[in-house]
């Protein structure tokens, strides 16, 4: 029986969420804990898009939410030594990542953020939140620029939207340096196996990545797999993955798009073309989860000399202007 579409609170593992519902969609997100939708299902196919957290013990995902559901990442992935040039500055970054002398993901992924509200209509269940950056926050407590971040969830008969709009409120030019780390689950379908799956993603040139995992300025040759990855799909654990992409659209599109050959049901993640670069992990080829992560910059950009800003993805914000950029997630069922 379909549901009622619906916005309402209500805790997810004993932590206040809000959640969402409209047709068989249900999703969840955690306010509290930088936004992260935690949760996004078909509840009359019995579907779990995401790897959610266990709702009964929540501990391993209060100490790393970034592998779970949907968190937001700025300034994502790996900055050389915390070391962050900007504009005429060098900014310091925590070493967070002792094992390779980096700073790692950014400050907004495990932070509180504003509920601005929610609701239902006849078109969509939505949830709006907000972080505003300025004095007192850890994200300018290191790189000291003053903007607001939105981030607005839809469900509506096209499946899971998210909006994200920047809007550089300060003075100066700022980065606008932002990425995804979204776990799918692999089996989402609940009689079906890991092995059951393929996963196309629209990947370009693979970036080498040295023992810091941060690039080197060279590119590697795609593997036999990682060419079926880009072309018709394969399994998204044909091997150990930590790899980083460059994005090539494809008929104008940005997107993963993972296959369940038992039922014949595709899930689509279409990131839309802002993100130029894609991270792919895959937890070492676990056979539960995997992350296609749609990145805006290359990893350590403002490090990298002698290549453009615009490849790069090393990108700012001018006082007064407005990033926006949509993404979605959708299932596609089987043709009968």
């Amino acid at each position: 029986m379909t549901q009622q579409n619906t916005a309402f609170e209500e805790q997810f593992g004993g932590i206040p969420a809000v959640w969402l519902r409209f047709g068989a969609f249900e999703a969840a997100v955690i306010p509290s804990i930088g936004a992260n939708l935690v949760a996004f299902r078909d509840t009359e196919k019995g579907y779990r898009y995401l790897r959610e957290p266990n709702q009964d013990d929540m501990k391993e995902f209060l100490a790393a939410p970034a592998v779970y559901g949907i968190p937001i990442l700025s300034p994502p992935n790996r900055y050389e030594d915390g070391r962050f040039p900007w504009n005429g500055k060098v900014y310091q970054l925590p070493i967070n990542e002792p094992a390779t002398g980096n700073h790692l993901h950014g400050f907004l992924h495990d932070v509180e953020w504003k509920l601005e509200g929610y609701g239902s209509n006849d078109q969509e269940s939505y949830v709006t939140l907000s972080q505003s950056i300025g004095e007192g926050h850890t994200f300018y407590k290191y790189l000291p620029f003053t903007f607001t971040v939105t981030l607005r969830y839809s469900l509506s008969s096209q499946g899971l939207q998210q909006q994200l709009i920047v809007n550089n409120t300060g003075t100066e030019y700022m980065p606008n340096l932002f990425a995804f780390h979204t776990a799918i689950k692999v089996p989402f379908a609940p009689d079906s196996q890991s092995s059951d799956y393929t996963a196309k993603v629209t990947i370009g040139q693979r970036r080498e990545l040295n023992e810091r995992s941060l690039p080197t300025g060279q590119f590697q040759p795609l593997t036999p797999e990682e060419e079926q990855l880009k072309a018709n799909g394969v399994s998204p654990f044909f091997a150990a993955m930590d790899n980083h992409y460059t994005a090539e659209p494809q008929n104008g599109r940005n997107y993963m798009e993972l296959t369940d050959h038992r039922t014949g049901d595709k899930l689509v993640y279409d990131v839309g073309t802002s993100y130029k670069h894609w991270m792919i992990w895959n937890n070492n080829a676990c056979h539960e989860f995997f992350c296609p992560e749609p990145q805006m910059n290359l990893v350590n950009a403002p490090n990298v000399e002698g290549v453009s800003a615009e490849e790069i993805g090393l990108v700012g914000l001018q006082p007064g202007q407005l990033f926006e950029q949509t993404s979605r997630l959708y299932p596609i069922a089987a043709r009968k």
